[in-house]
């Protein structure tokens, strides 16, 4: 039997370069092409990955993506979850799959598409009620807002998925905030609490956004890529235990947590190694914060309350690695060693 053949996008990013550590370490006999922008960020792939096909090109390359999804079993696109114009080439190139040569699409979201409410009302920093799920409340979630974030390029996942579904079987995978050590070739860093750490050191200060009582859901990056990893080992099984299409939506979290607490945490460390002079927080007005760093307000202050259910109940999903709180004095010396203080 041939191979399976693996499209991926987002090799040298962070989700991307995770998740593709995770899957070819336990499918390192599958045929692997990844879209890799430069020569540069091809060397750095290869170095690590000598059996891998490079593909160059970028994210509105779209007749390599097409066609690269075209000749794919299995489509991993980890890469920038709001580029519309690489969803439509991935839409295209499923298109051109039948019923007896069928692709396996594997979409990278994210939670932010939960934000609505503060993006509407423009107020952050908010307790609120507002909690999703993957599994009694599924429906809602391949329906939500048109306005939402995200949801552009979510629905032409979906919509990939919706003509000929025994030809193309979509699976979405929603992160909330990300964090801890990526194992790719490439950035192996995140961004929310890493920006708002970077915000600390450098102001050397600690900092709240509003009255700090909103909530996000949390996920180490390798236990993300599991997920992954799982969903390509059902697609490898001509679907497994895993729902596609209408009810492939995979939020992907390992608990919540309030933002309030992490930025007031970051303080505390950060003070107890000597990095700024006081624990204390001090509560900034909006336009502080987006000074501070232009995604701030949402990074820090928006809320995203979505429960994972449907991997773990259907695929044994599992996370096992340590919280953000655990990881915060790691993240303040990561920082710190960037700024030149450490």
């Amino acid at each position: 039997m041939a191979p399976l053949k693996v499209f991926l996008t987002g090799a040298t990013g962070y989700i991307g370069g995770d998740v593709f550590y995770a899957v070819h370490q336990a499918h390192p006999d599958w045929q692997y092409s990844l879209l890799v922008r430069s020569k540069d960020k091809g060397a750095q792939v290869s170095s690590k990955y000598p059996d891998v096909k490079i593909v160059y090109g970028d994210l509105d390359s779209a007749s390599i993506i097409e066609e690269e999804v075209k000749n794919a079993d299995i489509v991993l696109h980890c890469a920038d979850c709001d580029h519309v114009a690489s969803a439509k080439a991935i839409a295209k190139g499923v298109a051109h799959h039948t019923p007896q040569n069928p692709v396996w699409l594997i979409h990278t979201s994210g939670t932010g598409i939960l934000t609505v409410e503060d993006f509407r009302t423009n107020t952050w920093g908010l307790y609120r009620t507002k909690e999703h799920n993957d599994w009694e409340g599924i429906d809602e979630l391949v329906n939500l807002p048109d306005d939402s974030l995200h949801r552009d390029v979510d629905k032409i996942i979906i919509d990939a998925g919706k003509p000929d579904s025994d030809s193309a079987k979509t699976a979405i995978i929603c992160p909330p905030t990300i964090y801890g050590p990526g194992r790719g070739p490439g950035n192996q860093r995140s961004v929310q609490a890493y920006w708002l750490t970077e915000a600390v050191l450098k102001r050397k200060k600690g900092l709240l956004v509003g009255e700090g009582k909103n909530i996000w859901h949390q996920v180490h990056v390798q236990d993300l890529s599991n997920v992954y990893l799982l969903l390509a080992d059902a697609a490898a099984a001509g679907g497994g235990p895993a729902t596609w299409n209408e009810k492939g939506y995979y939020l992907a979290e390992n608990g919540p947590f309030v933002w309030g607490d992490i930025q007031r945490e970051v303080a505390r460390v950060a003070y107890e190694k000597k990095l700024i002079p006081s624990p204390d927080v001090e509560p900034l007005s909006d336009a502080q914060v987006t000074e501070l760093n232009q995604f701030g307000l949402y990074a820090w202050g928006s809320s995203s309350r979505g429960h994972a259910i449907r991997a773990k109940k259907l695929l044994g999903w599992t996370p096992t690695k340590p919280s953000l709180k655990e990881l915060i004095p790691s993240i303040v010396d990561l920082e710190a060693k960037t700024l030149g203080l450490a």
